[in-house]
C-alpha cells in the first residue's frame, strides 16, 4: 500500500505509507463476512490441552473445539507452573500493576525477570508489555542514527515484516530514508548497502504466515557492509535453543555486538505474555531505558505478566522445553505426511493452505469450525487479495488423533470447495 507522490512547486517527492481507507474499504466486505460466519471475534474457555469450551453461558452447554489458531507453540499458556507464576507474583506484592513510568519505580520481580532472560538469551534484555510496544520503542532511535554511531540509516522494511513492523514506517521516515524490497531480496538489500553508507533491515525471524528470513544470507551482508539487523522473532522464540533462544538468536555467535537487535514476544512459544528486545551493549540498554517511548513514559506489563514469564523461565532451563521442542518436532512433520503445503519439509509450526477465493477460505474455516477444529482464515491485509487461505497453528500439546482427523478434514473440504485438493505427499 506504499505510494510514491510527487509534490507541486520542485519539492522532492515524498513517501506515503498510510493507505487506510483502500485497506478498509477492500476487507471490510471479508471482514463482515467472517464475523457472520463466527470466524472472528470468537469467545470460548480452555479446557484440557488444545481443546476450549466454545461461547460463553454454562460451559456442559457448549460445543468442545481443538484450537488451531493459538500461537503457544510448545503448548505452555496453559502450563500450572506458569499460571503458579503468576498467582504468586500478584500476593507476593499485593497488587497488579504500579501506574508509574518505569524510569521512576519499578516492581522487583521484573528486575529478576530482565536478569534472568539476559542471562538465558545472552543479551541485555529489556521487557515491555507487547511486541509491538517494542517495535513503537525502537523503530525511532534506530532511524535517528542513535545506534549506528549518529549517521542515519537507510531503513529498509521487508514487503510482509509484520504489521508491528511495517505500521512505524511513517515515524521512521520523519527522521530518515526509508524503503521497501521485495520479501527476502537479498539481491536488492545488498545494492542498497554498496550505495548507501549505512543501512538497517527490518524483518521477522519467523513470518506469521509461514516461511523465515535468510538469516546466514542477512549476517553476511551484516559482515561484508556492517548491516544494522532489527529482527522480530515473535513467532520463533523458544522453538530453538537449548534454554529457548528462538529462531533468530540461535543463529547469532555469543554476544550480538551493536549492530543487531532481535524482538521477540513473551507470549506465543514462550507461554506467558509482553515483548521483549534483546540488544547487544551496555550503551543501547541505558538509551532505551531512557528515550524509548514505551519503555520509559509507560507503565511495565503487570504482575500476573512477570510472574507468568518468571515461570516459564523455569520451564526454560529445565529438560522440559527440549522435549516440548520434540514433541512439536514430531507434531510438525506428522501434518506434513498427510497434507502439502508450501511450508512442508520446514521445522517451524505454521501451515498454510492456500485457496485464493476470500469466500470459498471463509466457507471451509466455517466447514472445519462445524467439524469442531477452529483455524484461522486470511485474507487481505493480512494476505495479497486473491490469496486467502486457512492458516493452521501446529503445537506440541496437540493430540495425534486431532492431526489426522484435521489433516483429513482439510483434504476433504479443499477437494469439495476448491476443485484442487491438496493431495497426500508421496513419502517413503
Amino acid at each position: 500500500m506504499q505510494q510514491r507522490v510527487a509534490l507541486s512547486h520542485g519539492v522532492r517527492p515524498t513517501e506515503h505509507f498510510r493507505n487506510t481507507g483502500y485497506m478498509v474499504n477492500k476487507s471490510m466486505t471479508c471482514f463482515d463476512a467472517a464475523h457472520a460466519a463466527g470466524l472472528m471475534a470468537v469467545y470460548g474457555r480452555s479446557t484440557t490441552g488444545r481443546t476450549f469450551a466454545l461461547g460463553t453461558g454454562p460451559l456442559d452447554s457448549r460445543p468442545q473445539v481443538i484450537d488451531f489458531v493459538r500461537c503457544s507453540y510448545l503448548g505452555l499458556d496453559n502450563h500450572p507452573v506458569i499460571i503458579a507464576g503468576a498467582i504468586e507474583a500478584i500476593e507476593a506484592h499485593q497488587s497488579l500493576h504500579w501506574s508509574c513510568a518505569r524510569t521512576r519505580l519499578n516492581f522487583d520481580l521484573l528486575a529478576e525477570l530482565e536478569a534472568t532472560l539476559s542471562e538465558m538469551f545472552s543479551a541485555r534484555v529489556l521487557t515491555f508489555s507487547s511486541v509491538m510496544l517494542a517495535n513503537l520503542g525502537a523503530m525511532p532511535l534506530l532511524a535517528s542514527g542513535q545506534l549506528t554511531g549518529g549517521r542515519k540509516p537507510v531503513v529498509v522494511f521487508d514487503r510482509v515484516a509484520h504489521i508491528s513492523l511495517a505500521h512505524h514506517k511513517p515515524v521512521v521516515a520523519d527522521e530518515t530514508r526509508v524503503e521497501t524490497i521485495a520479501h527476502n531480496d537479498i539481491e536488492a538489500l545488498e545494492r542498497l548497502c554498496r550505495q548507501e553508507p549505512v543501512v538497517a533491515y527490518i524483518c521477522d525471524g519467523v513470518y506469521s504466515m509461514g516461511g523465515h528470513s535468510p538469516l546466514k544470507e542477512l549476517r553476511q551482508l551484516q559482515e561484508r557492509y556492517g548491516l544494522f539487523l532489527y529482527i522480530d522473532d515473535a513467532h520463533g522464540i523458544s522453538l530453538f535453543g537449548r534454554q529457548g533462544q528462538g529462531f533468530a538468536r540461535s543463529q547469532f555467535p555469543q554476544e550480538l555486538g551493536d549492530r543487531t537487535i532481535i524482538a521477540a514476544s513473551l507470549g506465543k512459544g514462550f507461554g506467558a505474555s509482553g515483548g521483549m528486545l534483546m540488544l547487544g551493549t551496555a550503551d543501547q540498554d541505558a538509551l532505551f531505558r531512557r528515550y524509548s517511548v514505551p519503555y520509559a513514559f509507560s507503565a511495565a506489563a503487570n504482575l500476573a505478566a512477570v510472574g507468568a514469564a518468571l515461570g516459564s523461565c523455569k520451564i526454560h532451563r529445565s529438560a522440559e522445553l527440549g522435549q516440548r521442542q520434540s514433541l512439536l518436532a514430531q507434531r510438525i512433520e506428522l501434518f506434513d505426511r498427510h497434507v502439502a503445503t508450501a511450508q512442508q519439509g520446514s521445522s517451524l509450526p505454521i501451515r498454510m493452505i492456500a485457496i485464493g477465493s476470500e469466500a470459498k477460505a471463509i466457507a471451509i474455516a466455517r466447514e472445519l469450525l462445524d467439524a469442531g477444529f477452529y483455524t484461522s482464515v486470511t485474507f487481505f491485509p493480512t494476505v495479497p487479495q486473491g490469496k486467502a487461505g486457512i492458516r493452521v497453528c501446529i503445537t506440541a500439546d496437540h493430540e495425534v488423533r486431532d492431526i489426522e482427523r484435521l489433516c483429513d478434514r482439510i483434504l476433504e473440504k479443499v477437494a469439495h470447495t476448491t476443485g484442487e485438493p491438496h493431495t497426500r505427499p508421496n513419502l517413503p
